[in-house]
């Protein structure tokens, strides 16, 4: 028998941005459901591999900046409630040829936003973290202030945090689609329905299987990692191997020291640029997978590219101009929406969460998010 039930906001997806924004409207006092459609802190979607990427300069944009400044204090508090670390400290390198957006773009705002940094030679990259071997021509930003995070346990504790503040998870429960009401929102699911003042929706790569408008603005991308054994592990050592932002001649690569699974871990961006539906993807690391990654860390990582330890298959989910998907929806302005992560988004997450929360509750944030509206994607 489907059941009703009441509430002052649910969220759809509890990944990264759904933790932090379930975590954010019950710390306000709010009656809040989040509903899951996998496990918690599960890895189906985007919002996982053990490590990622935190770095305060930002070549993609300044203005991500101010944010991300926001969300190293909010990771901060969150350890600081949780007596756990999630952040660990490594500085980052931006990295590429002179003129490469990589480079010039973070410099470009640590200079705007005065963020201590140094910029360094490929020779000099070499000296100071000798498991690095990158071209001659190569030009870096590095950051002190860079490292990574721990996905898994910031979306758990963000949700255990929650839970104890009062919210409630249903967690393997799927949605199967929702409606504007009068009053707010009725969601259905395959276990029942339920009904609140508002609705986030931070579905990932399922976000346009919930708002088909966002099909062409939020377009999942089957990506890889791979974890390769090193042959000098003293090389890769978080004490001794930033997390890096690179691009050379066969691409855009990022990677972590090794942390959490044996192996130096690395990726490609957009990988081999395939568009999927995140319910048919192929999950399964296959040897033209591993041949291009194998390649790119043999040639510039040769003491990190031993055997294959693990890989592991994930999702992208792009925006036109790789800039994040955060507003209201304009026919609908009880239901926020934060999508089209493309790949750079977790790290936000934090402040993401209280950026959700703001709109939802105030209809307005302070944060600066006028670059992430729906009404750029329109044509």
């Amino acid at each position: 028998m489907t059941t009703r039930q009441q509430y002052d906001a649910i969220v759809i997806g509890l990944g990264g941005m759904g933790s932090a924004a379930l975590y954010q409207l019950s710390r306000r006092g709010k009656r809040v459901l989040g509903i899951e459609r996998f496990g918690i802190a599960h890895d189906m979607g985007s919002s996982h591999g053990v490590t990622r990427i935190i770095r305060l300069a930002y070549h993609e944009h300044p203005s991500y900046v101010p944010l991300i400044r926001r969300a190293y204090e909010l990771w901060r508090r969150l350890e600081a409630s949780t007596n756990e670390q999630i952040l660990h400290i490594t500085g980052s390198l931006d990295a590429g040829p002179h003129g490469s957006s990589n480079f010039t773009g973070s410099l470009l705002s640590c200079e705007e936003h005065d963020i201590p940094h140094e910029v360094l030679t490929s020779a000099e990259i070499t000296k100071r973290f000798p498991g690095y071997r990158l071209p001659g021509e190569t030009m870096a930003v590095f950051q002190e202030d860079g490292g990574f995070l721990l996905p898994e346990r910031c979306i758990a504790l963000f949700v255990e945090q929650a839970q104890t503040l009062g919210a409630t998870v249903h967690a393997n429960e799927r949605t199967l689609e929702w409606q504007p009401t009068e009053s707010g929102v009725r969601v259905r699911t395959e276990n029942g329905e339920y009904e609140a003042e508002n609705l986030v929706i931070t579905a990932g790569a399922w976000a346009s299987k919930l708002l088909p408008s966002l099909s062409a603005a939020a377009i999942p991308e089957r990506q890889v990692l791979a974890w390769l054994e090193t042959l000098k592990p003293q090389l890769f050592t978080p004490e001794n191997f930033p997390v890096f932002n690179l691009i050379v001649e066969e691409g855009k690569y990022y990677g972590f020291p090794v942390y959490g699974i044996p192996g130096f871990k690395f990726g490609r961006y957009h990988h081999f640029e395939e568009d999927v539906d995140p319910d048919a993807i192929d999950r399964r690391p296959n040897a033209r997978d591993e041949a291009v990654l194998r390649q790119f860390a043999e040639k510039y990582f040769p003491d990190g590219a031993g055997a294959t330890s693990s890989m592991k298959a994930c999702m992208f989910t792009n925006s036109p101009d790789e800039h994040f998907i955060i507003d209201r929806l304009p026919d609908a302005p009880q239901v926020v929406i934060a999508a089209g992560f493309s790949g750079h988004g977790f790290k936000f997450a934090s402040v993401i969460g209280e950026i959700l929360t703001d709109l939802t509750l105030n209809g307005a944030t302070t944060h600066d998010i006028g670059m992430f509206n729906l009404a750029r994607l329109q044509n």
